[in-house]
C-alpha cells in the first residue's frame, strides 16, 4: 500500500474531506490528513508548531507527501493574506521542509502555493480589514500598474492610477506590498527547492486571478524563473487554488498505476476554449489543459481513443461579465441562448453514454454553481445516473480540476461498481445545484429577516443549518426524487459561518 501525508491549503471540506472522498475506495493507496484541529479556522492560522510535529510522526512510513506551502507556513490559505512574517522566517521553515527530505530521501514531496489572489471587490471577509474600505481600488491599482507596466494605456490610465495611489492611504499600500513580496519570495523560493530535488512537483496556482494584475506581474516573473532554470515539466502555473489537493492525488494514483489516461473535451460553445472566464486570467481551453496534465492524462482527439469524454459546459461571456449561476436563474444573458447550442450538447452527451463512452460534466457556464437550465433538462432525460462525474462549484479550475481528479479515479472501479451515481456525484447535485443556485439565493434574500448576514450568520448557525437541510430536502424530493431511496442527507453545516459554502453530512445506502 502506497502511504500518502496530504497536508491541505485549509479545513473546508473542498480541500480537506474531497480529497479523503474520491480515494475512499481505492485500496492501493493510503491517504492520511491532519486532524481538523490542527488546521485553524478561517483567519485563525493553524498552530505551526504542532502541525509540524504532527507531520513528522507520519513521515517515516510514508511514500509521498502533498502539503500546501500556505498551509505550513502561514497556517492557511487566508492567514497566508494576513501574516506578518518576514523571509528570514519562512526560510526557516522551507529549510525545515528541506532537512525533512534530506532525511527521508525516497519520500516523494508534491507542494503547491498560491499566488495570492486580489479580489476585485470591498470585503474583508477573507482579507486584511481595510480591504471592507479600499479592495476594489487595490484591485484597480494593481491593474493600471500592469497594465503601464506592459507598455500599454496611456496619459489616462496614468492619471487614473495617480489618483487610485494617492486614495490608498500609505500604510495601506506599505502593508499591502510587503505580504505580497514575502509571499512572492516564498514561491520564488519554491522553484529553487524543485530545482535542488526537495520539492520533486509544484504547483503555483492563480487564486482568483485576471488578465492584469498584482498576480499577472508575479506570474511573469516565476515563470521566467521557471523557464532559466528548465523546470517546466515539475513547476506548473495556472488558475486554481481549492481543488489542487484532489488533482494532486490523482497524479499520485496515476503514476502508482502507471498509466496515463487519455481524455477528450466536447464543449457546449464553439467559442467556449477561447473565453476567458471570471477569476481566471486565460482563455478556457488553455486552463482545461493544465488540469488534466496535471492530474497526469492526456488530451486526445476524438472520443473513440478517450477513455474520459469530458463535457464541458463553458461560458458565453468573459471575465467580470460571466453570470453567476443564481443570478442567470433570474435573468440570463441573451448571449446563453445564441452562442451556445444546449439541445445539440445534450444530445452529444446521450450519444456517447450510448455509445459506452465514460462520460464526466464539469459546468462551468456560470460563477459558483450549476447552469440551472442544463441540469433540469439532464434530470429529465436521465443522464444525471449515467455521468462519472460532475462539478459546478466556485471558479472553473476548482470544478474542473475537481471532476477530473474524481473522474479519472472512479474510471478504474467504474465497470466493477454497481452502476449509478457514487456519494461524491450525488453531493455535487445537492450543493452545486441545489445549495449554491437555489437554496443560497433563498438564504441570502432572507438574511435580514433572519437575522444574518451573507458574510456572518452570528449566533444563528444551527437554525440557518436546520433551515438549509429542509430547503436542500424538497430540491431533493422536487429534482432528484428517484436518488432519495439509496441517498440520504442528514445534516448540513456552514464550516465558516457564512452563506457561501456549505459542508454535508450525508450517506449513500449499499444497492
Amino acid at each position: 500500500m502506497t502511504k500518502i501525508i496530504y497536508v491541505p491549503l485549509d479545513e473546508r471540506p473542498v480541500n480537506w474531506e474531497f480529497p479523503q472522498t474520491i480515494l475512499a475506495t481505492i485500496p492501493e493507496l493510503e491517504l492520511v490528513t491532519p486532524p481538523l484541529s490542527l488546521l485553524g479556522r478561517k483567519k485563525t492560522p493553524a498552530p505551526l508548531g504542532e502541525l509540524w510535529a504532527w507531520l513528522e510522526e507520519q513521515l517515516p512510513s510514508a511514500q509521498y507527501l502533498v502539503t500546501s506551502l500556505d498551509q505550513l507556513l502561514f497556517g492557511g490559505i487566508v492567514p497566508s493574506r494576513l501574516h506578518h512574517y518576514n523571509q528570514a522566517e519562512c526560510q526557516m521553515r522551507l529549510e525545515h521542509l528541506a532537512n525533512l527530505k534530506h532525511k527521508y530521501p525516497n519520500l516523494k514531496v508534491f507542494a503547491f502555493n498560491l499566488i495570492m489572489r486580489v479580489p476585485a471587490y470591498n470585503s474583508s471577509d477573507e482579507e486584511p480589514d481595510y480591504y471592507e474600505h479600499h479592495g476594489e481600488k487595490i484591485y484597480r491599482w494593481g491593474w493600471l500598474t500592469d497594465l503601464l507596466g506592459r507598455g500599454q494605456g496611456g496619459s489616462e490610465e496614468e492619471e487614473q492610477l495617480a489618483q487610485i495611489v494617492e486614495s490608498i492611504p500609505h500604510e495601506v499600500r506599505t502593508d499591502y506590498l510587503n505580504r505580497r513580496s514575502i509571499n512572492h519570495f516564498v514561491n520564488t523560493e519554491a522553484i529553487s527547492l524543485v530545482e535542488q530535488g526537495v520539492i520533486d512537483f509544484l504547483i503555483i496556482p492563480l487564486d482568483d486571478c485576471a488578465e492584469y494584475g498584482f498576480s499577472a506581474a508575479e506570474q511573469r516573473d516565476l515563470l521566467k524563473l521557471v523557464e532559466d532554470k528548465g523546470l517546466h515539466e515539475r513547476v506548473h502555473i495556472y488558475p486554481g487554488a481549492d481543488e489542487i489537493g484532489c488533482t494532486l492525488v490523482t497524479r499520485i494514483y496515476n503514476q502508482v498505476q502507471n498509466r496515463t489516461p487519455r481524455v477528450f473535451v466536447r464543449y457546449s460553445s464553439t467559442m467556449g476554449p477561447q473565453i476567458i472566464p471570471r477569476y481566471e486570467d486565460r482563455p478556457l481551453g488553455e486552463s482545461i489543459k493544465s488540469q488534466i496534465t496535471v492530474c497526469g492524462g492526456i488530451v486526445v482527439d476524438n472520443s473513440l481513443e478517450a477513455d474520459l469524454v469530458l463535457m464541458v459546459n463553458s461560458p458565453t461571456l468573459s471575465g467580470r461579465k460571466m453570470q453567476e449561476a443564481s443570478d442567470a436563474v433570474v435573468r440570463k444573458d441573451t448571449s446563453y441562448y445564441s452562442f451556445r447550442n444546449l439541445r445539440e450538447f445534450v444530445v452529444s452527451m446521450e450519444y456517447y453514454l450510448a455509445t459506452d463512452r465514460h462520460v464526466a460534466l464539469a459546468d462551468v457556464a456560470f460563477g459558483n454553481g450549476s447552469d440551472h437550465e442544463l441540469m433540469q433538462i439532464l434530470a429529465k432525460q436521465g443522464i444525471l445516473g449515467e455521468l462519472v462525474s460532475y462539478g459546478a462549484w466556485n471558479t472553473p479550475g476548482n470544478t474542473i480540476g475537481t471532476v477530473l481528479a474524481h473522474a479519472l479515479i472512479r474510471l478504474d472501479n467504474y465497470e466493477r461498481s454497481v452502476k449509478g451515481p457514487d456519494k461524491f456525484i450525488l453531493d455535487r447535485y445537492v450543493e452545486d445545484w441545489g445549495y449554491q443556485v437555489l437554496v443560497r439565493a433563498y438564504l441570502k434574500e432572507q438574511a435580514q429577516e433572519l437575522g444574518i448576514t451573507y458574510f456572518d450568520l452570528k449566533n444563528q448557525g444551527t437554525e440557518i443549518s436546520r433551515l438549509a437541510l429542509t430547503e436542500l430536502q424538497k430540491f431533493m424530493s422536487t429534482y432528484l426524487a428517484q436518488y432519495t431511496q439509496d441517498y440520504e442527507l442528514a445534516a448540513v453545516y456552514f464550516p465558516w459561518n457564512r452563506l457561501f459554502e456549505i459542508g454535508l453530512t450525508s450517506r449513500l445506502f449499499k444497492r
